[in-house]
């Protein structure tokens, strides 16, 4: 697990570091420089003919280092002063001074000549306006060259709690980020921009962030092992969890279908679902495995009786939204004793009666799109795209769910815990089923004694993780919603 944390954030880890731990701002400086030197090596860069781009403050001072450090190499290192003299602060000062101490060429204006990398330190984590005048004519013409790029935190332009464009933006081949990778390099379309994003020690602990339940957090493939629930040896199906899928109207077995083999792929012991009786046949012939219920039409008793029988439901994957659908889905949110995991259709009911969310005392697991999450809280999509971290915390504050904000970069949030923000997957996973798959997932993950939370976080993981591999075997364009639940069986089994 690793923090992807804000510009405000960072510059408090940074505050600390210095005024608690006691490490001077200008050590920091120094490894920050090195640190990026050394990865413009390990990924072999051609550093002969360098230009810095600084600004006046400390991602600028962070940038005279880099000059120098390169010029004790025998490169022909130059820099663009692009900040203003006025405005220094009081290291970039120190570190301006020693460069034009040593000879290092300083220009203000724009050269002609030609160089084999371009260095970005105009302005670090801390940018919130736009950019204009003559900062964005020197990004500009930076983007315009034929030459490797790189940026020294983040890339100037790129909102590091957004990924907003402010403006105008420098486009990195690599972005080189202090202690951690910033959220806006990772968020779209700021991940455009920042290149291949990799973070470096400075001396900045990361645990820092561990009390600050507003920094994301981000898994790597490495910490599956360590995440997912035990298989004992001295276990039976029982010992996995009973779990109800209350999915697939007429028609629609196939959301049936993939969500409960999702469920039964991450490992839960039983599976029984509970459907149209037009799917029974054909769910028979797909899945064996699980016990197949039908209803012709709402029928409380036999419904109470499987909600009796379950250690977790899911319920609205392909389950549609009529009179029928509607009153499964009240009876159900009335009457579950264990945990809930509501998607697809289960959320567009559920956006009718919200209220239905304030009443409920067991734990709830919501998978929305952005359309959806926007039918929920009534924001446009467009807001959902610019506040999406914003109002997603304030929707898990109203309502006592963990909600899955599913996107090209999912997150998910419950009140008071880390946001998990989804680093995986691709866009051949942009197919129908995929989020039924996504659903059968974390049920499964419930079902064997996970939390709601850990079990949403992970489960995107996987099946994030799943589309990777599917997209390996087949490339971007074939990839259909049963290969991811391959593909996520084949990432655990790596696991073993």
């Amino acid at each position: 697990m690793r923090y992807l944390p804000n510009g405000t954030q960072m510059s408090q880890a940074d505050s600390f570091t210095i005024k608690v731990t006691g490490i001077p701002s200008l050590v920091l400086m120094e490894r920050a420089a090195l640190k990026t030197v050394e990865m413009m090596h390990m990924h072999g860069i051609d550093t002969s003919r360098a230009l810095v781009v600084c600004g006046s403050g400390n991602n600028g001072g962070d940038g005279f280092a880099i000059a120098r450090l390169l010029t004790e190499e025998g490169r022909n290192a130059r820099i663009l002063f692009a900040g203003r003299e006025d405005s220094l602060s009081e290291e970039c000062r120190i570190q301006k001074k020693i460069a034009g101490n040593l000879g290092i060429g300083i220009i203000t204006e724009i050269p002609e000549e030609e160089y084999t990398v371009i260095i970005d330190a105009v302005f670090g984590v801390g940018l919130s306006r736009e950019i204009s005048g003559r900062y964005a004519d020197i990004i500009a013409w930076m983007n315009e060259q034929d030459c490797c790029k790189v940026a020294v935190d983040i890339p100037s332009g790129v909102s590091s709690a957004t990924g907003k464009i402010l403006g105008i933006a420098f486009h990195a081949d690599l972005t080189v980020a202090m202690a951690c990778v910033k959220a806006g390099c990772e968020m779209y379309p700021g991940k455009n921009y920042a290149g291949e994003t990799v973070a470096v020690p400075i001396g900045i602990d990361p645990e820092f962030f561990t009390s600050d339940e507003d920094v994301c957090i981000t898994y790597d493939r490495r910490d599956i092992p360590e995440l997912l629930p035990e298989r004992k040896a001295d276990s039976h199906k029982g010992s996995y969890g009973k779990v109800l899928m209350i999915t697939g109207s007429s028609g629609m077995a196939g959301a049936a279908y993939l969500s409960a083999r999702a469920a039964y792929a991450v490992g839960a012991g039983l599976v029984q679902i509970y459907t149209a009786e037009e799917n029974r046949a054909v769910l028979q012939q797909l899945l064996p495995e699980a016990i197949i219920s039908c209803y012709q039409g709402y029928d409380e008793d036999e419904l109470a009786r499987l909600l009796d029988w379950a250690d977790v439901v899911c319920i609205g994957c392909g389950l549609g939204t009529g009179e029928t659908s509607e009153r499964i889905l009240r009876s159900t949110l009335n009457k579950v004793s264990v945990p809930c995991i509501i998607d697809a259709d289960g959320l567009n009911l559920l956006a009718r009666e919200t209220d239905l969310l304030e009443k409920m005392h067991t734990p709830v697991i919501l998978t929305p799109h952005m359309k959806e999450m926007s039918r929920l809280t009534g924001y446009s999509v467009n807001e959902l795209t610019d506040r999406r971290l914003e109002i997603l915390r304030g929707f898990t504050e109203k309502y006592p769910a963990v909600c899955v904000l599913k996107d090209s970069r999912t997150f998910v949030k419950e009140r008071g815990r880390h946001p998990f923000f989804n680093l995986a997957g691709n866009s051949a996973m942009a197919k129908a089923g995929a989020g039924d798959v996504l659903a059968g997932v974390i049920t499964g993950l419930v079902a064997q004694g996970m939390q709601a939370n850990e079990s949403a976080a992970l489960g995107v993981y996987l099946h994030a993780c799943g589309g990777d591999e599917a997209k390996e075997a087949k490339g971007s364009y074939s990839v259909l919603a049963r290969d991811l639940i391959a593909g996520i069986e084949k990432c655990m089994e790596k696991k073993e």
